[in-house]
Order: structure tokens, then sequence, then C-alpha cells
């Protein structure tokens, strides 16, 4: 009687060993997966980047639109390239949001920092006269509709107070200063606060 117990459970044992050996194949092909579709969506922003520095605008503003649709979330450096050639496309909102966010998300130390801030004053400029010339503005991708990657700090320099913790609000009585709702005293916000601010889905805290 003792060996048709023994049998089943050694058939129990090899069919656990290979429902398991089964389910980890299944996450290979899945971890293979995620990494080639990775892998095809970089080679795109790197083709974006590409006919950008040969001034095909519109192919690049193609693949980095390819990228945004295909990205869980947006490389920070994504944010500076889709800027600029946004610029060149004649967005200027556009060109100023994105080149916004980079800068709030990599600081003065940002490698594209000068670049930047000098492409965000022409497309202001721009912006300004257009605005002036009331001439119609072509569809807009602005990153509140994305989640942005803070890297690998994981947090901002909260862009209500600038990471003073005080917002300071001037009229003809003088200077008043109020605390910073947003950022709890610390003068930044997690990676996912700062997607939901820009969202315009992070309320300040109660008083």
């Amino acid at each position: 009687m003792k060996y048709p117990i023994i049998l089943c459970f050694l058939l129990a044992g090899f069919s656990s060993v290979a429902q398991t050996t089964e389910r980890e194949r299944v996450a290979q092909m899945e971890q293979q997966k995620e990494f080639e579709k990775g892998r095809r969506v970089r080679a795109q922003l790197d083709s974006g980047i590409q006919y950008m520095s040969h001034e095909e605008y519109e192919l690049a503003d193609e693949k980095f639109r390819f990228v945004l649709t295909n990205m869980k979330s947006i490389p920070s450096d994504l944010t500076f390239y889709f800027g600029k050639n946004s610029y060149y496309l004649k967005k200027y909102k556009q060109s100023i949001d994105w080149l916004t966010k980079y800068i709030q998300l990599k600081g003065t130390s940002g490698q594209f920092y000068t670049e930047c801030t000098e492409i965000m004053k022409l497309s202001e400029t721009g912006l300004l006269e257009e605005r002036q010339a009331a001439s119609s503005k072509a569809s807009e991708v602005l990153t509140k509709d994305y989640n942005i990657d803070c890297g690998p700090s994981g947090r901002v320099t909260c862009p209500v107070c600038n990471g003073s913790t005080v917002i300071i609000k001037r009229d003809y009585l003088g200077e008043t200063y109020k605390t910073c709702l947003f950022c709890n005293h610390l003068g930044y916000l997690t990676c996912d606060e700062y997607n939901r601010l820009i969202r315009g889905q992070l309320k300040p805290a109660a008083k």
C-alpha cells in the first residue's frame, strides 16, 4: 500500500516542479519582450535625435511622439529634446512647457541647461510674437499628459516655492510670506507628487 502513496507524492512533486519551470519560462519570455520593446523605443529616440540634428524636424517629431506613446516613464533628457524640436516646429508653448520641465528635473547642473535656457528665451519671444499676431496654433503635446521620470533621487525641487518652502507675494502694502502648502516644509516633491502637480491633481495641504 505504501508504494502507491510514495508514487503519488513523487508525481505531485514532479508536477509542482513542472509548473514552477513553466512559470519561470513565461516570466522570462515576458522580460525578453519588455527588453526588446525598450530597445526598439530607445532606437526610435536615437533616430529622432539624428533627424533633429539634420534639421528634419517633422520626422524627429514623429520619433519623439512614438517614444512618448510607448514609454511608461519619460526620460528627463527627452523633455529637452522634445522641447528643443518643438521650438524649430514653431510650437512655442509646447517648447516652453517641456523645457521648463527639464530645468525643474535637472536644475542648473543639467547637461543641456545652457542650451535649454537659450532655446526657452527664443520660444518665449516667438510665443509673444505669435500671440501678438493672433496666429493659429498647431496641436500641442504638454507634459501634464505624461509621467516624467525624476531620476535616481526620486524627487524634484518644489516648483511652487522654488525650494524655499515659502511663497512671497508683493502688493502695494509690501511683502507677505506664506508657507508653501505643497512641499510640506521640505522644499521638494516626490516624483509622484510632482507628476500629480503638473496634472493639476496635487492638492495643497490643509493649513
